[in-house]
């Protein structure tokens, strides 16, 4: 089994961390650069910061509250939110990130996705799908989570994997916030599906969710966000837990 990730995510809004169900009903779940500085010495493999009104209030991602947590931090870092260009990548790489997410943007340009690999690198390109079950199919959502699209969410990896993402975050919003357990069943057609890593998010509990998303789900990291916030999974614990279950942890 290769080697899975444990990543915490902090949704921030109005330069806070934030956390809701279902994406909506959000409540304060403290600093974000006190949180990522915490995660990092608790033994995060990764940290995802996603500027979750970005989007939606038509701006950018804040560069300077990006150099503020990446100043604090010494593992790898994802940010996202609101971009929509090469141009807005390059402030945030030089802030201090090493990955970008893009989202609602890659959906209404997928063309995106190959400018930025190319001036960029795959390496560097996190394609987040937030999807739910509409009709028995799972149907891609845009602008935090409020606009159903006409894309699906197997086709639409697909189609980021060919246009040069490195990998693919996927939010099951079904499952976002309720500490019911991850979409395994979509993740692993995912998995089928695509030679680059899948990223689960949305539903983490407890530590048997994890082992679970790894072993049925076959994702290759989890991301999680409440939980971790809130004192309920500690990450040594969760790490601990997995390994005494055979899965292998960085």
């Amino acid at each position: 089994m290769l080697t899975k990730r444990i990543i915490p995510c902090l949704d921030i809004k109005d330069g806070r961390t934030v956390k809701g169900v279902n994406f909506v009903n959000i409540r304060d779940a403290g600093d974000p650069v006190e949180l990522g500085a915490r995660y990092a010495q608790e033994g995060a493999d990764e940290l995802v910061f996603l500027d979750i009104s970005a989007t939606n209030e038509q701006r950018k991602t804040f560069a300077s509250l990006v150099r503020d947590i990446a100043r604090h931090i010494n593992i790898p870092f994802t940010v996202g939110g609101g971009i929509s260009s090469v141009a807005d990548v390059a402030p945030l790489l030089e802030a201090g990130a090493d990955k970008v997410s893009i989202n609602s943007a890659a959906v209404r340009n997928p063309g995106l996705i190959d400018e930025l690999s190319r001036a960029f690198g795959a390496q560097c390109i996190v394609l987040a799908i937030d999807a739910r079950k509409v009709d028995n199919a799972w149907v891609v959502h845009t602008h935090g989570g409020k606009n159903a699209t006409d894309k699906k969410l197997f086709t639409w990896a697909k189609e980021g994997q060919e246009r040069g993402a490195g990998e693919i975050l996927f939010t099951s919003m079904d499952h976002d916030g309720t500490k019911a357990g991850f979409a395994n069943d979509a993740l692993s057609k995912l998995h089928a599906l695509l030679q680059i890593p899948v990223i689960a998010s949305g539903g983490a509990g407890g530590a048997e969710h994890f082992m679970d998303t790894f072993i049925l789900g076959q994702a290759d990291a989890a991301l999680a966000a409440s939980i971790f916030h809130f004192g309920e999974v500690k990450l040594p614990e969760l790490k601990g837990y997995l390994r005494q279950r055979g899965i292998s942890i960085r």
